[in-house]
């Protein structure tokens, strides 16, 4: 796949001179897959990369109509740090002169890609493997910024259809409610005590597909919320979105980039309780990413083409109220925070709250800052991106309320703020909420955000 990439962003395409209206899109690839020895991310514990099943890349996307620019990155990492987006937006508006506020750079959440280090206190406890992930974060920004530069120099005249499929088999809610009154979180396979998820899943699955003129391939963007954790292990993987870029490529042409975001997705994951099979490992992704890959063959044929206007941008910086914690926890989340590392040394809930009391202990009581950020093309079709791994609740909050037909969520979008449930979690406890640092209504607040810049790119 990698040599597919490759050859695709080297081909440049030489345009007649523009036409007043006329859209021109450019798709490109770079590789970032991080050195062996890398540490991992995902979970609770240390893991240092031991190979490569498949390469994660940066993929992006450039949009270009009257003098007018944005693009979408799409990266095959868990999040991108926030001091990363903003040096690769520094780095591509000084080599392609595209904004830095219309660059959207989002994150698929692949827990087989590399852990960062530094922006948290957990992340802390991973030394062994600093030297490598410094110099990976410091390459990181450059390469990100070459897939766009790559994308903009491939820039032609082409075509933009849009249509919404459905999957509803693959994703199920990860909180369930139980018989003792309490919500769970990923209670077990046919756990006997489970009553009934205690919400809602988005079957959505939007497609964006990019052709010329003459009806080549140029990229299709797809969108689906649902975790991606499937894999496991310790080799990099770009987890289920590599199948589906892989079928699609196959199907519909070799040079045909996939570009994959994670909708909101928070507490949506890929675990059916009510099977007993085991749902790990690349078999499991492949099986995931076939499915994917047929309801989007089969969304193909319902795209609608979309009349386009010159992209347009808007972004806001919300200031996140902290979670509250008592006196005396600062001292004992130190203490449980001491044994990570040591296997079965804390219960995994004490230390997800460990880590929580330590970053929000951090802020000194300055507010959480999550930008919200969204793109439009004409008056059907918009991109919003939000900074973290959002409950699935608020982003149907946004779609349902959006002006635009075809509204694109995609979380872990321009940093990450870590989960933000959504405020009728937040009494019902279970890991996202304990895992959160914002306050109760934080999620709340970015939908507000979110539709206030929505509306205000709608054409008048």
């Amino acid at each position: 796949m990698a040599s597919t990439f490759a050859r695709f962003a080297a081909v440049l395409l030489v345009a007649a001179p523009l036409a007043a209206g006329e859209l021109r899109v450019g798709a490109a690839a770079v590789k970032i897959t991080p050195p062996q020895g890398m540490p991992m991310a995902g979970y609770y514990y240390n893991r240092a990369a031991a190979g490569v099943h498949d390469d994660l890349h940066a993929k992006a996307l450039v949009f270009e109509q009257d003098g007018a620019k944005a693009a979408l990155v799409a990266c095959d990492l868990a999040s991108v740090p926030r001091s990363v987006v903003e040096e690769a937006r520094r780095i591509i508006e000084t080599s392609t002169g595209i904004a830095a506020g219309r660059v959207m750079i989002s994150a698929t959440h692949t827990h087989t890609g590399p852990s960062f280090p530094g922006r948290t206190s957990r992340d802390d406890k991973v030394a062994a493997t600093l030297g490598i992930a410094q110099q990976y974060v410091a390459d990181l920004p450059l390469k990100i910024a070459d897939s766009v530069r790559r994308a903009d120099a491939a820039l032609a005249p082409a075509r933009i259809s849009a249509a919404v499929g459905r999957e509803e088999s693959l994703a199920f809610n990860r909180r369930y409610f139980m018989k003792d009154g309490s919500v769970g979180w990923n209670p077990g396979k046919l756990n006997p005590n489970i009553v009934k998820p205690a919400g809602p899943i988005d079957p959505a699955v939007p497609v964006v597909y990019i052709d010329t003129p003459e009806g080549k391939p140029l990229a299709t963007y797809v969108n689906y919320a649902m975790h991606l954790d499937t894999v496991g292990g310790e080799q990099f993987s770009a987890d289920y979105p590599y199948t589906l870029a892989t079928l699609l490529g196959k199907l519909k042409s070799p040079e045909m980039l996939t570009v994959f975001t994670m909708g909101t997705s928070g507490n949506v994951n890929h675990l059916n309780v009510k099977t007993r099979d085991r749902q790990k490992g690349h078999e499991e992704a492949a099986r995931i990413g076939t499915v994917l890959a047929g309801e989007v063959l089969k969304t193909y044929t319902r795209l609608e083409p979309l009349a386009t206007a010159a992209p347009a941008a808007r972004s806001e910086i919300v200031k996140l109220p902290l979670a509250a914690f008592q006196p005396g926890d600062m001292e004992k989340a130190r203490a449980l925070a001491s044994k990570f590392g040591e296997p079965n040394a804390a219960p995994f809930m004490d230390l997800v709250w460990a880590f929580k009391v330590q970053d929000v202990a951090r802020r000194e009581g300055q507010p959480i800052e999550a930008e919200v950020q969204a793109i439009a093309l004409g008056n059907q079709l918009a991109w919003v991106g939000l900074a973290g791994e959002i409950f699935v609740e608020l982003g149907q909050a946004i779609k349902q309320a959006s002006p635009f037909p075809y509204t694109v969520v995609a979380s872990l979008s321009n940093g990450s703020v870590g989960y933000v449930p959504n405020r009728k979690a937040y009494p019902e406890g279970a890991y996202e909420v304990v895992s959160a640092r914002g306050a109760a209504g934080s999620g709340e607040m970015l939908v507000d955000a979110a539709l206030r810049l929505l509306k205000e790119l709608q054409p008048k």
